[in-house]
């Protein structure tokens, strides 16, 4: 059914919302317990607005992922501290006041909304716990905030990302080294699938590899076992056909078919790959490297790194797109007293353009559309 272009309201025509192509860049800091708002200028950022976010000013809360909503209407951040227990904030995008949050688990990494934004998906990695364990995806309903289930998932679930049909989520597990389907509707863990071969732990011990022993997963290739991947994130091609992990452990990006979870390839890139992100239209995958102070531009269907592009500072995190997808926004993390930084990426050039400083550890970064009627 097609939507009406005019809505009526108190008895006036009113035009629909539309999304310009203005934007701001919202990156969080951990150690500082703020979301550092940033206006694009000619030649960089410049700061346009701090928020302060948690609930102890005497102690650090950790906040570490930032998503926006797809309304654009409000953004969610992962608040790693509490008592015990993380939370997942929700705020109002216009005045960034407080909309909600709901109590999630142990240390809350990455953030994943459905399409329609009713519904996030947390990972839970509880980076300081006994291993190996099973941490859950906590899984929010966000009109109301109410937490509906914390669903037992794996060892260490660091990333998670809805497809754009909305119909699956996909977990990577860094510690069981393996990747799991969830569906979008019932939450069933519908497949599970070995990434590598687990990940080493203190004293010499390796923790186990995943087992492909869920439904659907008998015969579906896998990667190389016999080397371990800590796939750190996961992200979905614009067309819901490939799946992207940066092995943190291995500095290769997989590649997955993304209705079979089949591995398909991987692709060398820089040290200790971290997050990685497909460009809007699909042709590139950006790949930060967390120790090889870079972010490598990847081709996903030649399968070969195109280029690899050196960053301001030195802990390489987190990937987010201007609108129009020609420009990248890369944070890295602080170094004691040294501040982080966002780098501005020229992608049709790729060079870098700009960059600005950024204290007390970013890492979660997001870009917002401005609204405007017309």
């Amino acid at each position: 059914m097609r939507r009406l272009a005019l809505v009526l309201t108190f008895g006036l025509l009113v035009p629909p919302m539309v999304w310009s192509q203005e934007h701001r860049v919202g990156v969080v800091s951990e150690s500082g317990d703020i979301v550092t708002w940033l206006r694009p200028v000619a030649g960089g950022l410049v700061v346009d607005r701090v928020v302060p976010v948690g609930v102890r000013p005497a102690d650090m809360d950790g906040p570490h992922n930032l998503a926006v909503a797809p309304d654009q209407r409000s953004y969610y951040i992962t608040i790693a501290h509490g008592m015990p227990f993380g939370t997942l904030w929700r705020y109002d995008a216009t005045n960034d006041t407080v909309m909600g949050r709901a109590q999630v688990e142990l240390f809350p990494t990455t953030i994943a909304l459905s399409p329609d934004g009713d519904w996030a998906f947390v990972a839970n990695s509880d980076f300081h716990g006994e291993r190996p364990r099973v941490n859950p995806v906590t899984i929010i309903y966000t009109p109301t905030m109410a937490r509906v289930t914390d669903l037992p998932a794996c060892d260490m679930p660091h990333g998670v990302r809805v497809n754009h049909a909305g119909t699956r989520v996909y977990v990577s597990c860094m510690h069981s080294d393996e990747i799991l389907e969830l569906d979008g509707g019932t939450f069933e863990i519908l497949r599970r699938v070995p990434v590598g071969s687990g990940h080493a732990m203190p004293g010499g011990h390796q923790a186990p590899p995943a087992r492909a022993e869920t439904a659907g997963a008998a015969g579906v290739p896998t990667a190389d076992l016999s080397r371990e991947c800590s796939p750190t994130f996961v992200s979905v091609s614009p067309d819901d056909r490939w799946l992207y992990l940066p092995c943190h452990s291995g500095n290769l990006l997989q590649i997955h078919d993304a209705a079979t979870l089949a591995f398909v390839g991987s692709v060398p890139v820089g040290e200790g790959p971290y997050n990685a992100e497909p460009t809007p239209d699909g042709r590139l995958v950006l790949v930060t490297n967390k120790k090889g102070q870079s972010v490598s531009l990847v081709d996903p269907i030649g399968r070969r790194e195109v280029a690899r592009i050196p960053t301001t500072k030195q802990i390489v995190h987190g990937i987010a797109y201007a609108p129009d997808g020609r420009t990248a926004y890369i944070s890295a993390e602080s170094i004691g007293s040294d501040p982080g930084s966002v780098d501005v990426l020229d992608l049709d050039r790729r060079v870098m353009t700009g960059t600005i400083a950024i204290p007390a550890q970013p890492t979660g970064i997001a870009v917002l559309r401005l609204p405007q009627l017309r």
